[in-house]
């Protein structure tokens, strides 16, 4: 589950950022390659394999990158880094956290969506009739702070929830397991797995883009100086990307998961095991778009689509540039 970080913090960052002149993009090292530093969203997992596929089969290498990747977690607000120049790239958890850059004027944007279906569910004990998410109005629903001005505004919008349906999520099953009648937010990939070992009942699982939300997710995010002064590296960084996504789901992903489980000791083979299956077989990486455009793909249609849906609830003003927040001059190639 993504923990994501107050607009209060990147507002004064971007504000802090326009007082000072923008860094040049990283040089080219002493072994010809250029650096990049990229941040992901959480402690290391199967949602960022094909990033670490990429650094553990060389393709970042062959294109001319020297990539680091920053592991993310509770203290690392990635928006925040970038629009600061502490880092060169990162992941963009979820299409609102894009829209919000652009909302903020921030100097960020999104250069690929690794996942083409949001990975968001809600939760429900079985054998309480709940058979549609449209079954939950009314009831409590527990949510994170972000959640509530993030994918609950599509939910009130569509099924006509309120906000007193709304409990505190702190990033814990516990309480989900301990009441048959909670609802909870989580990720496709990671808590209907842990409810599931916790309870030994498989839990009623509810996937948004089943239902037609249609946010991206996981985005690659990348600082304006970066685009304009080395267009080059943006361009390898998100086509060795694609390759790596490719080889993780459908290839050999064991180069990866002893990279991420190095990075991230608290992870186990399980977890990895089940995640990557379901980004694989439930397509959240390659479909739509992607499977004719390659791992990555966006498209002007799919942003107007969320940006409308959004600022039709008040979310963001309906005169917002909200193509700032993307560019699609950098959609990978080879990796279809």
């Amino acid at each position: 589950m993504k923990l994501l970080h107050s607009w209060g913090a990147l507002a004064l960052a971007v504000a802090l950022a326009a007082c000072s002149p923008a860094k040049a993009p990283a040089p080219v090292v002493g072994n010809g390659l250029t650096p990049i530093k990229f941040a992901t969203d959480w402690r290391a997992e199967a949602e960022h394999g094909g990033f670490y596929e990429a650094l553990a089969n060389g393709e970042y290498k062959k294109r001319g990158l020297d990539v680091t990747i920053i592991q993310g977690g509770p203290a690392v607000n990635v928006p925040q880094l970038l629009a600061t120049h502490a880092i060169d790239m990162g992941v963009g958890s979820n299409s609102f956290i894009v829209l919000n850059l652009a909302n903020e004027k921030a100097p960020v944007k999104a250069v690929m969506a690794v996942m083409q279906s949001d990975p968001q569910v809600l939760i429900a004990h079985p054998g309480q009739g709940i058979k549609s998410l449209a079954d939950m109005k009314g009831r409590p629903i527990m949510l994170s702070d972000a959640s509530i001005t993030a994918f609950w505004v599509w939910l009130k919008a569509k099924y006509g929830f309120t906000d007193d349906q709304v409990r505190k999520y702190a990033f814990s099953d516990a309480p989900f397991l301990a009441d048959k009648r909670a609802i909870q937010e989580g990720y496709l990939t990671s808590e209907p797995y842990t409810i599931e070992k916790a309870s030994r009942e498989k839990p009623a699982v509810f996937l948004l883009a089943d239902e037609g939300y249609p946010g991206y997710a996981a985005m690659v995010l990348a600082n304006n100086s970066l685009i304009a002064g080395n267009p080059k590296a943006v361009k390898a960084f998100v086509d060795a990307t694609a390759v790596g996504w490719r080889d993780y789901l459908y290839g050999d992903p064991k180069p990866a998961d002893a990279l991420i489980l190095k990075d991230n000791p608290e992870m186990t083979q399980d977890v990895l095991d089940q995640a990557r299956a379901k980004l694989r077989d439930r397509g959240i990486v390659l479909s739509g778009d992607a499977k004719t455009a390659g791992v990555g793909a966006m498209t002007d249609a799919r942003w107007a689509t969320f940006f409308t849906m959004a600022a039709g609830q008040g979310v963001y003003p309906k005169t917002l540039a909200y193509k700032n927040a993307y560019t699609l001059q950098f959609l990978p190639t080879g990796a279809k």
